[in-house]
């Protein structure tokens, strides 16, 4: 005979239909962020329904069983929302039934000390493994919050992993009546929650300077169960300390250890590249470069495939601003920015040249916007002048010039007539600039026609070179200073942070080499007197140009002047010679894609004249 179900058994029946429906829809498309989330209020909305039908009766000890379950799902489904406040009402709600149950009062409203009550009251009943499953949750909410203290001082937490491998209540089992089912596994979440709180208390402490105390803990949390993502982060937070106890080595393996755990932890493999910088090496900072800028580029470096294998995601709990600062890395085209120049600067131009025109593409792909999102960048315009600097070195000097003309094309009629700059006091390195902006685009014009001068230069082409130069000079000479400027004037050094000051140096800089080009492409056309009058003008602008050095001895020693040929070469010779630095623009290194001198065959002839 058919008996009909009793009013719990429904409730039971309503419940696990409802986790049953959550789960399957959830794994139907987890990608679909939009999806999952409706479908997660509308679950929501469901226990909350079934919840209020439950607490429209008095409690009794099989009813408050099944309500607690669906006070955890209902709880489960806000949290995952970051509905904290309606998750912590809930929470209320639960506590209070279980003291109205116990008949007891705690005469204080403090969480922590009617948490340690709701405990008591039910230890030993069957109500136990029920509370603590709440337990968690407020534990995950006060992870999510950042109440970092508070977990602290709530003890009771560090036991509850143990109480709940038990299972009671555990929502890993699939019936379809007798025990309510829960939406989230306590102890699966328990597990989650330790290795994030462990995360997270290593990042603030690690924030705190407290490196040796996280480097600890940390280590103790890389053995605890968990993914393997989460795994990687408490190496990757060991790495960070021992970055920080200026142990690189140490630190290198551990971010080893990150990226061996979990392939796409970015963020070690940026750290990695920082210690390599450090270290000054470079060629291992390049391959951590392009292995970091390979990873960025994949889908799962931006929708990491853990957050969808939760309900409660651990990048839900790991909310710190500590853990996010460190775990921040540069956007993927500041990475192929920095990847294109480093190639460049050490040695693999080719390569570098492919980084800035792939660089290039992207900016002016379909989306329009994505280089003013990115702060860290050159503007477009020195981006323009760095790659055809790059192609200038490949011997590119045709797809140089072109960039080159961009650059013009786009400045050229917005260039004032005269840019005013203010002298520094005595007392000051400071420059006062007018019109700041139109400075900037008077330079990077300046620039662009310096390039064409050295394509020219490359092409032996050196009428064109000259005129190129000179259209450079003739802007340059549009800047004019409020006072008379003299050769004392103050020029800052190119790593000022001044905004004026910095412009006065770049100015300077294409002054000296734009003079040097010109002063050499005459040389070529046997115009000895001006090339000497340049030359002798870049040396006064930029006195370590080792090309103007050079060629101003050499074009003195083709006017019979050879002793102060010597002189200057000897001078030169003198200097030590840098090589191309990241502290300067690359488009303002000096070329060498001019006319060579052979500085033995020099030495030779100093040695000649010193016989005689």
């Amino acid at each position: 005979m058919y008996q009909p179900l009793s009013l719990l058994d429904r409730w039971i029946q309503e419940n696990n239909e409802l986790v049953n429906k959550c789960k399957q829809e959830r794994g139907r498309d987890s990608s679909n962020q939009d999806s999952n989330q409706t479908h997660l209020r509308c679950c929501s909305s469901e226990f909350h329904k079934l919840l209020r039908k439950i607490q429209g009766i008095p409690p009794t000890a099989d009813r408050e069983q099944l309500e607690l379950a669906v006070a955890y799902n209902a709880c489960v489904c806000s949290v995952a929302q970051s509905q904290f406040s309606e998750a912590e009402l809930l929470l209320t709600q639960a506590t209070e039934r279980v003291k109205e149950m116990a008949g007891g009062d705690p005469g204080t409203s403090d969480s922590l000390i009617l948490w340690r009550f709701a405990l008591r009251s039910v230890e030993n009943k069957a109500l136990h493994p029920w509370v603590l499953n709440l337990l968690c949750l407020q534990w995950a909410i006060w992870l999510a919050t950042c109440q970092l203290k508070t977990i602290q001082e709530f003890q009771e937490l560090s036991s509850l992993c143990d109480v709940l491998c038990g299972g009671v209540g555990n929502g890993s089992r699939n019936n379809t009546g007798g025990i309510p089912l829960l939406v989230m596994d306590p102890m699966r979440l328990t597990e989650l929650l330790q290795i994030c709180t462990s995360i997270t208390q290593g990042a603030e402490s690690l924030s705190e300077g407290w490196s040796s105390e996280a480097l600890f803990s940390l280590q103790a949390a890389s053995i605890l169960p968990a993914p393997r993502d989460l795994v990687a982060y408490t190496h990757f937070l060991s790495g960070c300390c021992l970055t920080h106890m200026s142990r690189p080595q140490m630190a290198l393996q551990c971010y080893k250890q990150a990226l061996e755990t979990d392939s796409c932890c970015v963020s070690a493999l940026y750290q990695s590249l920082l210690i390599y910088k450090q270290l000054g090496n470079t060629q291992a900072e390049i391959q951590a470069l392009r292995l970091l800028y390979s990873t960025l580029m994949l889908p799962s470096a931006i929708e990491p495939a853990l957050a969808e294998t939760h309900l409660l995601s651990p990048s839900l709990l790991l909310s710190s601003q500590s853990l996010r600062s460190l775990l921040s890395v540069p956007s993927v085209l500041s990475v192929l920015h920095s990847l294109a120049l480093k190639c460049v600067l050490y040695g693999r131009v080719s390569e570098g040249v492919e980084h800035f025109l792939d660089l290039l593409a992207t900016i002016h792909s379909e989306d329009q916007h994505v280089h003013g999102e990115v702060p860290s960048l050159p503007k477009l315009p020195e981006l323009y002048l760095e790659a055809s600097a790059a192609l200038l070195m490949a011997r590119r000097s045709a797809d140089c010039m072109v960039l080159c003309s961009e650059v013009i094309n786009k400045t050229l009629e917005l260039l004032p007539e005269k840019v005013v700059l203010e002298e520094p006091e005595e007392s000051s390195g400071d420059v006062s600039v007018e019109g700041d902006s139109k400075l900037e685009m008077l330079l990077w014009a300046a620039a662009a026609y310096l390039l064409q001068g050295h394509c020219y230069s490359q092409l032996k082409d050196w009428k064109q070179a000259v005129t190129q130069y000179t259209r450079c000079i003739n802007l340059l000479i549009r800047v004019r200073f409020t006072k008379r400027c003299s050769t004392q004037i103050h020029i800052p050094s190119a790593d000022m942070d001044v905004k004026g000051g910095k412009d006065v140096y770049i100015l300077q800089r294409l002054k000296g080499l734009s003079l040097a080009g010109r002063g050499i492409s005459f040389s070529q056309i046997d115009q000895l007197k001006n090339a000497l009058r340049d030359l002798q003008l870049s040396l006064q602008a930029i006195p370590e140009c080792e090309g103007a050095g050079l060629w101003c001895g050499e074009v003195l020693w083709k006017l019979g002047r050879s002793q102060e040929a010597a002189a200057c070469w000897e001078r030169t010779w003198s200097l030590t010679t840098k090589p191309l630095t990241e502290s300067l623009p690359v488009y303002l290194q000096e070329s060498q894609s001019g006319p060579l001198l052979d500085s033995t065959e020099l030495r030779h002839r100093v040695q000649e004249l010193g016989r005689t």
